[in-house]
C-alpha cells in the first residue's frame, strides 16, 4: 500500500472513531447549532444540560451524561473567563478523559485574557483538545438580552464606543465544531480562531439592522463602568458584574479588530457575511416591535 493510500485508510478508520457527542449547552445560543449541525452530520447528539439531569456545578450528575460518549462540545454557562470557570472546566475534562470521551472541544473567546486559565484546564485534562476561540457572536444582537432593547426600546446601549468587531455566526461554530469532530485527529491540540469576514463597530452593526427593519434604531455607547452601574440596577449579582465588566473592559478595547482564518482554514469557504443573517433575522421578525 502507498503511502497515501495509508494516510487515506488511516484517517478513515480514525474518522469514524466519534459517533456520539456529548453537548453542553444544548438548547443554547452555540449548542443548539452545534447539536443540530452534528446530527445532521450523522452523529449522536446527548444534549447535557439541567432539562436532562447535567448539572455543571454539581459534579455527581456529569457521569451520567459523560459515560459511553465519545466526544464532547464544552460551553461554559457563563462565561468562559467567569471566576470559577477554569476550575470546574478542568474538573469536568478531567472526568470525561476518566471515562474515555477523549475529544474535547472548549468554546474560548477570541482576545479575553480571563479566558486563557480555562483553557489551560482543558490542555491539562489529558483529553484530545480542541480549543475554539469565537469572535463576538452575530446572534447577540437576535438572542438574550440585547435583541430585548432593540426591540422594545429601539436602541443598543452597550460599553464598545468606536471599537470594530469582526462579528461571528454562531452557525459557523457549528460547522466548525463538527468538522474538527469528524476530522479524525487533524485538529487535536490546535487552538483555531473563528471570526466573521469584515469589522464592523456595534453603531454601524445596529444601522445594518435599522435598515433592513425600516426602523429608526440607534447605538449609545457607554463607559463600561456605566454599564456596570446599569446592570446592577436590573437586579444582576455584584459578583456577575464586576465579571462582565472586567471582561469588557479588555475584551472591547480594540484588541480584536481584525479577521482572523479559522473558518476559512477549516470549512475551506468564507464565513457567513453579517448582512445576510441580518435579513434573515429581519425577514423573520426578530426586531419588530
Amino acid at each position: 500500500m502507498t503511502n497515501t493510500a495509508e494516510n487515506t485508510a488511516r484517517n478513515s478508520a480514525r474518522n469514524t472513531q466519534v459517533t456520539t457527542v456529548v453537548v453542553t449547552g444544548a438548547t443554547g445560543r452555540t449548542g443548539s447549532r452545534v447539536a443540530r449541525a452534528a446530527e445532521a452530520a450523522g452523529l449522536t447528539v446527548r444534549a447535557a444540560s439541567r432539562a436532562t439531569g447535567f448539572d455543571w456545578w454539581d459534579a455527581s450528575t456529569w457521569a451520567d451524561a459523560l459515560r459511553g460518549a465519545d466526544a464532547a462540545y464544552l460551553a461554559h454557562p457563563s462565561d468562559v473567563g467567569a471566576p470559577g470557570a477554569a476550575e470546574v472546566v478542568g474538573a469536568l475534562a478531567r472526568e470525561a478523559a476518566g471515562l474515555g470521551v477523549r475529544r474535547l472541544v472548549l468554546l474560548s473567546a477570541r482576545g479575553e485574557d480571563q479566558a486563557l486559565p480555562t483553557e489551560e484546564a482543558l490542555r491539562a485534562s489529558g483529553a484530545d483538545w480542541t480549543v475554539v476561540r469565537a469572535a463576538w457572536f452575530a446572534q447577540n444582537f437576535s438572542e438574550g438580552p440585547l435583541v430585548a432593547e432593540l426591540r422594545e426600546r429601539g436602541e443598543l446601549v452597550f460599553p464598545a464606543d468606536e471599537v470594530r468587531e469582526p462579528f461571528l455566526d454562531v452557525r459557523d461554530i457549528a460547522d466548525v465544531v463538527v468538522s474538527v469532530l469528524t476530522s479524525g485527529d487533524r485538529y487535536v491540540g490546535r487552538t483555531l480562531t473563528l471570526s466573521g469576514g469584515r469589522l464592523l463597530t456595534f453603531g454601524e452593526a445596529v444601522a445594518e439592522i435599522a435598515g433592513a427593519t425600516g426602523r429608526p434604531l440607534t447605538y449609545r455607547a457607554v463607559s463600561t463602568r456605566d454599564y456596570g452601574e446599569a446592570l446592577a440596577g436590573f437586579g444582576v449579582p455584584p459578583e456577575e458584574v464586576a465579571g462582565m465588566t472586567e471582561i469588557f473592559g479588555t475584551l472591547l478595547d480594540g484588541r480584536n479588530a481584525h479577521l482572523s482564518d479559522g473558518v476559512r482554514e477549516v470549512l475551506g469557504r468564507e464565513p457567513r457575511d453579517f448582512g445576510d443573517f441580518v435579513r434573515e433575522e429581519a425577514a423573520a421578525g426578530t426586531w419588530k416591535a
